[in-house]
């Protein structure tokens, strides 16, 4: 019962544990203490068959030296080996049938000869330590909760990869150029590049894009092509001779798509007081290219 003693007051402070995660601790909990149970149940029937036996040796007519020898009955004397023989002996239990009268223990039974032939060094070795890990497994990841079980680690996986992603993303933006810009009408692309329409671009264009100094945007009409990838490369680089300025170094790659992507949007948007159309006229299904 110390075990539960200990774990329950990490479950009262715990207010975010749902009847479904008490239910599996204590289900857990009932699995450990039934394997102690059995664990327990072993070493008494244990103890209870070396009785058994003393009282059928005594009903036998054995004497008390004769119980003892065959309870723990003297090895035969074995021959001398090479130290690297008994070595590999030892670990790998390995020995030949020419050898099996040397392995015969004295006593008998019925007729019954025993070998002295125990499981390799090795294989106990590694019997016991997955006894050992699998308790280890059973705390640590069922018991107190230290490590992630699947689901969890799957969990924190998707947040690690959500924030590489993310990484990725914001450096692949700045990679974007006028043979690469593709056309978006995600709701924060247009929301972004209308901020930045309106802080650098209405004084020409009008905050509608009904066009001032600068054509018209709504239009039909253009003047360097109605693409978005014209759009781009007339933002990026400007018409000098136009009095269009160059936005390469004011503003990223990202902001050169978003306003781009912006600029798009206002076609067929009919604002009032629109300037007069300029340039040449270009169908919107080619324009959008």
């Amino acid at each position: 019962m110390a075990l539960i003693f200990v774990l329950t007051p990490a479950y009262a402070a715990d207010d975010s544990l749902t009847s479904a995660d008490t239910k599996n601790y204590i289900g857990l909990g009932v699995i450990v203490w039934a394997l102690l149970l059995l664990l327990v149940v072993l070493l008494v029937l244990l103890r209870t068959f070396k009785i058994l036996t003393r009282i059928i040796l005594k009903s036998d007519g054995y004497t008390d030296a004769e119980i003892i020898a065959e309870m723990a009955p003297v090895k035969a004397a074995k021959k001398p080996t090479q130290p690297k023989k008994e070595f590999w002996n030892k670990v790998l239990s390995l020995r030949p049938l020419a050898e099996e009268k040397d392995m015969l223990i004295e006593h008998e039974y019925d007729g019954i000869k025993e070998l002295d032939n125990p499981t390799p060094a090795w294989f106990m070795v590694l019997f016991y330590s997955t006894i050992i890990f699998a308790v280890g497994y059973l705390l640590i990841y069922h018991v107190f909760g230290i490590g992630q079980l699947q689901y969890d680690e799957y969990k924190t996986e998707v947040a690690q990869a959500e924030v590489v992603k993310k990484q990725y993303l914001s450096k692949a933006a700045n990679l974007i150029d006028e043979n690469t810009v593709k056309l978006l009408t995600e709701p924060g692309t247009i929301k972004a590049g209308e901020g930045i329409f309106k802080q650098n671009c209405a004084a020409c264009h009008g905050d509608k894009g009904q066009g001032v100094v600068g054509p018209n945007l709504t239009d039909d009409y253009w003047l360097h092509g109605g693409s978005i990838k014209a759009v781009f490369k007339t933002i990026k680089y400007g018409i000098a001779a136009k009095g269009m300025p160059t936005w390469e170094k004011q503003l990223s790659p990202k902001q050169l798509s978003d306003v781009s992507n912006y600029v798009k949007t206002l076609h067929g948007t009919n604002p009032p007081n629109g300037k007069e159309p300029q340039g040449e006229k270009e169908e919107e299904k080619l324009a959008s290219n």
